[in-house]
């Protein structure tokens, strides 16, 4: 991959560091013309994030954390700092602060137009960071590891606010939900659990699943939970939506994948015109779903790959995936005589 891909240059003004591929070119895959760039990362990537309007973060095992625009594949800052491979990238809405945890037991905060170093530390896990979710407000930040612990930390000063652990709790994801003070997590006892922030207590626990729970999102308007499980061979695999306000009970399994489903998103209304998410697996697929049927509505193959790690939602016809073997791609949902989903370019 990263012989067509070309090399990195390094060029350097007074308020940032930016890397642009110095060649770039185009292949012919099942959709079209794709548009390779210089990767931003020089091994796996394992999580990426949109920050609006152009703007994606990402981090990888190579121990940074990019911020790149994610129409151009653009490097508009490289932040190094971790010791280990970072596993969660998240920003404040409307803020200039991006947020990583790393398996070096702590997390870390920059300032996108700030010092190369990090302008805060989290630390105080005993093991990797493996949850990260900034509040509404963009006042705190809340961090789960595989220590079992779930911790919410002021941002501006650093300081550790609240601790909790809860037996076998091996943190996979958080998520933050609109506009209220609780928090999704899921986690590898097969259990999604819904946080209190303000005294980081357990509010909720759902029904339990069969495999463990890799990840979660929240719709917009905080209605629902989607979570997505692992598996093989078609067993495990699916994405599961919950009732967030009323029942707090299952309402919709998504069953196609024949791998571990590792990420999950809802997606604003687009092209599909029906409410609808996304899931992305290590089985290198990326499918879009009708929300409401169960439907799968799109797939997109991306060989050579490897996993798929993480997805993120750039605007209503853009996602993001994260990939073990061939960086971050750029996906496109069309809507023509039937909803497509393509790959548009990789970087």
């Amino acid at each position: 991959f990263s012989s067509v891909m070309g090399k990195l240059q390094s060029k350097i003004s007074f308020h940032t560091a930016k890397y642009r591929a110095d060649s770039s070119m185009e292949r012919t895959g099942p959709g079209g013309d794709v548009q390779l760039y210089g990767p931003v990362h020089a091994d796996a990537v394992t999580c990426v994030a949109a920050l609006q309007p152009d703007l994606c973060v990402s981090g990888g095992k190579d121990k940074s954390v990019v911020v790149c625009n994610w129409r151009s594949g653009a490097v508009l800052r490289r932040f190094l700092g971790h010791e280990h491979e970072v596993t969660k990238v998240t920003c404040a809405l409307n803020s200039d602060r991006v947020f990583s945890a790393s398996r070096d037991k702590t997390a870390m905060m920059w300032e996108l137009h700030g010092a190369s170093g990090p302008s805060q530390h989290f630390p105080g896990h005993d093991l990797v960071v493996t949850g990260l979710a900034v509040s509404p407000d963009a006042s705190q930040l809340c961090t789960g590891s595989r220590d079992n612990t779930v911790c919410t930390w002021d941002i501006e000063t650093g300081e550790r606010l609240c601790r909790a652990a809860v037996s076998r709790n091996l943190v996979t994801h958080l998520c933050w939900v609109p506009g209220e003070p609780y928090v999704i997590q899921t986690s590898e006892d097969k259990t999604i659990r819904l946080w209190d922030s303000r005294e980081l207590q357990v509010a909720h626990t759902f029904a339990g699943k069969r495999h463990i729970q890799t990840s979660c999102d929240v719709s917009p308007d905080g209605r629902y939970c989607l979570s997505c499980s692992s598996g093989f061979a078609g067993e495990g695999c699916e994405a599961t939506l919950w009732d967030l306000r009323q029942t707090r009970d299952q309402v919709r399994e998504y069953k196609g994948h024949f791998q571990t489903t590792a990420s999950c998103v809802f997606l604003p209304r687009g092209p599909a015109l029906v409410p609808s998410i996304a899931t992305s697996s290590y089985d290198s697929k990326v499918k879009v779903w009708d929300q409401d049927t169960g439907a799968c509505l799109a797939t997109a193959c991306l060989e050579g790959t490897g996993p798929l790690a993480s997805l993120a939602v750039c605007d209503s016809t853009a996602l993001l995936c994260a990939s073990f073997s061939a960086g971050i791609r750029l996906l496109r949902l069309s809507d023509g005589t039937a909803l497509e989903l393509e790959e548009v370019a990789a970087f």
